[in-house]
C-alpha cells in the first residue's frame, strides 16, 4: 500500500471509529508500527488527528482564535450557556472559566441575578458589567490571546485564595478515555487550579468537541461533577461518558 493509500485509510479509520490504535492497523495493513506513528506523526503535523499513546485521536475543532472561535456552532453554545446558568443558584458564588462558551453563559445569565462572579477572563467580567446584583472578581495574570484569559503563575497564586459553589469550565476536547483537555499547558493548569476551588465542576462543551482530544489533559472524568453539552442523549460518545459514570446535561 502506498503511503497516499495508507493516509486516506487513517484518515477513514478516525472517522468512522472516532480513534486509530496503532498495533491494530499495522496487523491489519501487514505493515510495522513504525510505519503507522510515521504516518500518523505526519497527519499530526498536518493538525489532521492528535497523537495519543498507542495511537492517535480526532484532533479538536477549537484551534482557531478566539474571534474565529465565536463563529463556530453560535447556536450549541448557547444552548449549552442556558442550561449551565441555570445551575447558578441565587446568593452563590460561581467560578467562570473563560472562552467563547463561558461567555455565552455570563450574557445568559439573569441581568437580575444576585450572585458572585469569579472569572480570568476580562471578556467574560465585561459582559457582566451590566448586571447590577453581580459581585465581580478578576484574576489577573499574563493574557493568552488565543482564550482571551489570564493564566501563568501569578493567575494560579490567585484562584487558590478563592473558593466557590460552581464552577463553569470550558475545554477543547472531550473524549471518554482521554478525558478533558486543551491545547495549551499553561491554560489547562489554570482550569484544574480554577475547577479545585469549587465545590462543582461541570464542564461547557458544545457538540462539535466531543470524541476529540488536544495535547494537554486538564482534568480526568473522576474530578467532575457532569458535562453540558447540545449533543442528543442518544449521541455515541454522549453514550460513553453515561456509561463511564457521569452525568451528562443535553440541552440538544
Amino acid at each position: 500500500m502506498l503511503a497516499a493509500e495508507r493516509r486516506d485509510h487513517l484518515l477513514g479509520l478516525l472517522a468512522r471509529e472516532g480513534k486509530i490504535v496503532a498495533k491494530d492497523v499495522a496487523a491489519g495493513l501487514g505493515i510495522s508500527e513504525d510505519s503507522v506513528r510515521r504516518d500518523l506523526r505526519d497527519l499530526a503535523a498536518e493538525g489532521l488527528c492528535q497523537r495519543v499513546y498507542g495511537g492517535a485521536l480526532p484532533v479538536s475543532p477549537a484551534v482557531a482564535g478566539y474571534a474565529a472561535r465565536q463563529a463556530v456552532a453560535p447556536d450549541g453554545k448557547r444552548k449549552v450557556a442556558s442550561v449551565a446558568a441555570g445551575l447558578v443558584r441565587p446568593g452563590g458564588a460561581l467560578i467562570l472559566d473563560g472562552g467563547t462558551t463561558a461567555l455565552a453563559v455570563a450574557r445568559a445569565l439573569p441581568q437580575d441575578l444576585a450572585c458572585t462572579v469569579i472569572t480570568h477572563s476580562p471578556t467574560v467580567a465585561a459582559a457582566l458589567l451590566d448586571h447590577p446584583q453581580a459581585e465581580l472578581f478578576l484574576l489577573g495574570g499574563r493574557i493568552f490571546k488565543h482564550s482571551a484569559v489570564a493564566c501563568g503563575a501569578a493567575a494560579v497564586e490567585a484562584a487558590q485564595n478563592v473558593s466557590a459553589d460552581l464552577c463553569l469550565l470550558g475545554v477543547t476536547g472531550v473524549h471518554p478515555e482521554a478525558g478533558l483537555t486543551t491545547a495549551d499547558s499553561e491554560e489547562a493548569a489554570m482550569k484544574r487550579a480554577l475547577s479545585e476551588r469549587a465545590a462543582d465542576t461541570y464542564i461547557l462543551a458544545s457538540s462539535e468537541k466531543l470524541g476529540t482530544a488536544s495535547r494537554f489533559r486538564v482534568l480526568p472524568w473522576e474530578k467532575v461533577s457532569g458535562l453540558i453539552t447540545d449533543a442528543a442523549r442518544d449521541d455515541a460518545v454522549v453514550e460513553q461518558i453515561n456509561a463511564i459514570g457521569v452525568e451528562v446535561l443535553t440541552a440538544g
